[in-house]
């Protein structure tokens, strides 16, 4: 494990790893949130391997992992039922010039875990099923323009989302004007803005819930607003899926979407995604109908066998070993454990845990109760120091319960610090180098 002592914790394979990541690859990693500016100065390990809920870097330090694979590795790693599925498709072919009947039982698997959904299309990652999703909506009502809930933070790398964003660079004006937004919770918001473009909206799109239950009637009072005003409801359970429910948040709330689109969970690590929905919608996508035809999604490497496999073995494993409400218990013991920890300190007030226990964030807040990337670095340094790799603290059902106490004395050592820089109305002491970034960012 590292070293207690931040100082001593050195990284040198990982830091000359990192050089040769940004020698050869824009950001020095394939997805932003993985960058190393989101780490510690120095302090960004390079993952050798991983099994269950333990991470080891090239430099060999092992950490307790949490938010693995942003997410997506909601089983742990190296998971022996996924692989398992996994390997027996291996040996037979993972691509074929016609569709292989693995596709059909993962789709019929799906449909029975989403039983919502009549039909569904499986891709590679979610921003192809999102952006399939909007560009079915688009040619289903005959509109141009997309809203987008501006309270959630991604929903694709395409253009309608990215321009929307401070790295809008390289996506038109005129692109940025036909996505519109609405705030999350307000239905007499989001009313006004489907009036302002009376029969413009082709769709309202939305993660169904985020680190709050949504309000009383707000997802039905959504459904009721997009029927009325002849537009499509898309829910984005890239997070909620299976997390909130093996049928996602529309499972949970009992409120349906006319197309809805998973990933993260769904492959535990293996690159599969899928949108979902109403046959009437998806069947725009299809060769039987009459109409113009739709472009949906239409990917090589979509329907890779072992891709799939890996996906029906997690539902099989979810829904045969209760996965969804371990997650919740361990969410649920790790947060009691964290705010103990950080109200045993006195920064009860400035290390916040939110979210559903199975999908925990947390905020550092400074002595003005403001977040901090300041606070954030201190905090990171100290539980990678004590060997806890934690940019959430969203769980895995591999962690054991000694796992998670190990991460609550770690968190209450890191406390200790805190209320030390806070007293000081300074963490900069405690850096040892500049502070983590916000991913969205216009300048580097």
């Amino acid at each position: 494990m590292p070293t207690e002592d931040t100082q001593e914790l050195l990284l040198p394979r990982s830091r000359m790893a990192n050089e040769r990541l940004h020698a050869l690859i824009p950001g020095g990693a394939h997805t932003y949130a993985k960058g190393d500016d989101q780490y510690p100065e120095n302090l960004a390990p390079v993952i050798s391997h991983g099994r269950g809920a333990h991470v080891w870097d090239v430099d060999g330090n092992r950490y307790i992992e949490y938010g693995s694979g942003l997410r997506s590795v909601s089983l742990g790693h190296a998971h022996p039922r996924v692989l398992e599925a996994v390997r027996r498709e291996l040996d037979r072919g993972s691509n074929f010039v016609r569709p292989s009947i693995v596709e059909v039982e993962a789709a019929e698997r799906f449909l029975a875990t989403v039983p919502t959904a009549e039909m569904v299309k499986f891709a590679k990652n979610g921003s192809d099923a999102t952006t399939a999703a909007v560009r079915l909506a688009r040619a289903a009502t005959g509109r141009p323009r997309v809203a987008i809930c501006a309270d959630h933070p991604f929903f694709s790398v395409d253009d309608w989302f990215i321009g929307t964003t401070p790295m809008s660079a390289g996506i038109p004006a005129a692109t940025n004007e036909l996505t519109v937004a609405f705030p999350y919770g307000d239905l007499a918001a989001t009313e006004e803005l489907l009036s302002r473009y009376q029969d413009e909206i082709a769709c309202l799109i939305l993660e169904p819930a985020t680190q709050s239950e949504p309000p009383p009637g707000y997802l039905a009072g959504l459904r009721e607003l997009a029927d009325r005003h002849g537009c499509v409801l898309i829910f984005d359970e890239m997070i909620t899926g299976f997390r909130w429910s093996e049928a996602g948040a529309q499972g949970m709330y009992g409120v349906v979407p006319d197309l809805s689109t998973f990933g993260k969970a769904l492959g535990n690590g293996f690159a599969v995604s899928a949108l979902a929905g109403r046959r009437e919608l998806m069947e725009w996508g299809g060769l039987r109908h009459s109409g113009d035809r739709v472009f949906l999604l239409s990917t090589t490497h979509g329907a890779e066998t072992h891709s799939l496999a890996a996906a029906m073995a997690v539902q099989t494993t979810y829904v045969e070993e209760g996965i969804t409400a371990r997650l919740h218990a361990l969410g649920e013991r790790l947060a009691a454990g964290v705010r103990d920890a950080a109200a045993g300190m006195g920064v009860g007030d400035h290390i916040v845990v939110r979210g559903r226990a199975s999908n925990l964030v947390f905020a550092t807040l400074d002595e003005n109760g403001q977040p901090s990337q300041e606070y954030r670095t201190l905090f990171l340094r100290r539980l990678l120091a004590g060997g806890v790799l934690a940019p959430s603290f969203v769980v895995s059902s591999a962690l054991s319960d000694a796992d998670i106490d190990r991460t609550v004395d770690v968190v209450a050592q890191a406390c200790a610090v805190y209320r030390k820089a806070l007293d000081a109305a300074d963490p900069t002491p405690w850096l040892a180098g500049r502070p983590v970034k916000p991913v969205f960012r216009r300048l580097v």
